[in-house]
């Protein structure tokens, strides 16, 4: 397999000792937008720290620093979440983030946790049920910022009760809730966001640049492995469908869809075939 200049780059970034999540999205963008200028980009959210800095003022309280943040970020910049258009893939890129002020739950969290970095605020991502989050990391206080909500700040009773909202019913709040994602799960999110998206949308060829990211941060994801070869199908690519998919039932051998997908495998034997 012949992997761009664009995915090269992502290949080594993740395999550095101290993952730049904001480089790595960077090039993940750069396959979808060729001629983006990464430093120009990383440059933008210097200077957008350096005005945060600004307004801190040396400030150290942490409910203090979000309020800063939010105001300034929210309010004087104008990020926003993207509610009408939320599987646009645009939202997905940093760049067009930054471009636009307008993201999803996990690109706006990535811009939160970039700035609050840079200004020494050191936060990190959660994988809440239903919905990303990001908290600071305080020993003494457990709150959430939630940045497709204007940085909301949330309480563990608060998440409950957004919890009971997402699945109809109470949920109790559990410490695995709280845990930070590591950056290669925090990039997984958005790949895998980009992949649902382009599946959905019937780009195929899309579909499988984001799934090729995917099995660069996790090689044995057999699902992805498996609908990668799926989307080689809708392409007319029997070959790589049937690598695919064939690798995918040696290791799964009694999947839920294994029949299905043998199934498949029969007919792509047969087009071969004529």
């Amino acid at each position: 397999m012949i992997f761009s200049t664009a995915s090269q780059r992502f290949y080594q970034e993740i395999h550095q000792p101290q993952i730049n999540l904001a480089k790595a999205a960077l090039y993940l963008a750069q396959e979808e937008y060729p001629q983006l200028q990464i430093e120009d980009y990383l440059n933008q959210l210097e200077q957008i720290a350096a005005e945060a800095a600004t307004r801190l003022s040396g400030e150290s309280y942490p409910l203090k620093i979000i309020q800063t943040l939010n105001q300034y970020l929210f309010k004087e910049l104008g990020f926003h979440g993207n509610s009408s258009q939320y599987y646009d893939p645009r939202n997905s890129y940093l760049n067009s983030v930054l471009d636009r002020r307008t993201g999803i739950p996990i690109t706006l969290s990535l811009v939160y946790l970039e700035i609050a970095q840079r200004v020494g605020f050191l936060m990190v991502g959660v994988n809440m049920p239903g919905h990303f989050l990001i908290r600071p990391v305080v020993e003494e206080m457990q709150l959430f910022v939630d940045p497709f909500h204007q940085g909301e700040v949330l309480f563990v009773e608060d998440c409950e009760q957004r919890l009971g909202q997402i699945f109809g019913r109470p949920v109790a709040f559990r410490p695995e809730f709280a845990t930070a994602v590591s950056p290669q799960q925090f990039l997984a999110r958005m790949l895998g966001n980009l992949k649902q998206i382009y599946v959905s949308q019937n780009e195929p060829a899309k579909a499988i640049t984001a799934i090729d990211r995917l099995l660069l941060l996790f090689p044995g994801a057999l699902a992805d492995q498996r609908d990668r070869g799926l989307m080689h199908y809708r392409l007319g690519q029997w070959s790589s469908a049937r690598q695919d998919l064939e690798h995918y039932l040696d290791q799964a051998p009694a999947a839920r869809d294994a029949a299905s997908i043998q199934a498949l495998l029969q007919r792509l034997q047969n087009a071969e075939a004529e």
